[in-house]
């Protein structure tokens, strides 16, 4: 039984060659299906060029018919380029942002003209009133720099204040974490949408140095479990699609305004993901 359907978006980063732009191109063919709301485009692993995330948006907007979100960081070099960087955008039809402090592009050097994401989407609205759809990011796990929880919300807070329209957490495995987070954000008067972002596990190596990097938990349950399956990668996918299947259903049915994936640039994760969850 094929179940309504419920709003998706996906990410993706900017190839950076002929071949990972066939990845891309194939990727997309076959996620189309699944009729996502919104795509957003990274500054790509560490960050990438910001041409290569123009031209990502453009030929996405261009193929698909769907609005994209490109990202953009506070490591813009300074405020005349990002108001040109966000006109290109909005005449090549974008209406979405996803506004973040972010990884310092190539090419760009030194300290950008904006310290935090408030900053930055305060920036945006003030520059382009009503243009955008601004997305920010959130941490239901708390991000690895923040001193504590209660800095944590307020950090979360003065984004919203500034003008953010939604919010997309970093990925985690614990549904508890992320709806005791959204029950403390409606007390810090955090009112907005607050997405759950998704990680399919498909190869634990990459799972556990992603994991170092940005701060999500992996429980020691999963882990040693991953472990155990060493190189048998065919185990290792089936477990995660049950893992990462459970995890969805929870959260869908606990309220949550939709699912937003980490997709990596490829497809047949979250197609089998789909195909579980009874919307495909």
């Amino acid at each position: 039984m094929i179940r309504a359907r419920v709003p998706i978006s996906f990410e993706f980063f900017p190839p950076r060659s002929d071949e990972q732009k066939l990845i891309l191109d194939s990727t997309w063919h076959k996620l189309s299906r699944l009729h996502p709301r919104y795509l957003s485009v990274t500054f790509g692993a560490g960050g990438s060029t910001l041409d290569a995330t123009l031209n990502t948006v453009s030929d996405l907007l261009e193929k698909s018919g769907v609005p994209v979100a490109p990202h953009i960081s506070c490591m813009a070099r300074d405020r005349d380029m990002l108001i040109r960087l966000l006109d290109s955008y909005k005449q090549a039809g974008v209406e979405r942002l996803v506004v973040l402090r972010g990884d310092r592009p190539e090419g760009v050097s030194g300290p950008g003209p904006f310290q935090y994401a408030s900053d930055l989407v305060r920036f945006v609205q003030e520059s382009f009133p009503d243009e955008f759809h601004i997305e920010v990011a959130c941490y239901p796990e708390f991000h690895p720099e923040s001193p504590t929880p209660e800095s944590e919300f307020k950090y979360f807070k003065e984004k919203v204040d500034a003008g953010a329209d939604g919010a997309t957490t970093q990925y985690f495995y614990n549904t508890d974490c992320y709806f005791q987070f959204v029950d403390d954000c409606h007390k810090h008067g955090i009112d907005i949408p607050i997405t759950p972002g998704i990680m399919p596990i498909t190869n634990y190596k990459s799972l556990f140095r992603f994991s170092a990097m940005c701060g999500a938990e992996i429980p020691r349950w999963m882990r040693q479990r991953l472990e155990a399956y060493g190189d048998d990668g065919a185990s290792i996918r089936e477990f995660g699609l049950e893992v990462v299947t459970k995890l969805c259903e929870r959260l869908l049915l606990g309220g949550a305004p939709g699912l937003h994936i980490y997709t990596l640039n490829r497809a047949n994760a979250t197609m089998r993901l789909w195909q579980r969850l009874n919307y495909l």
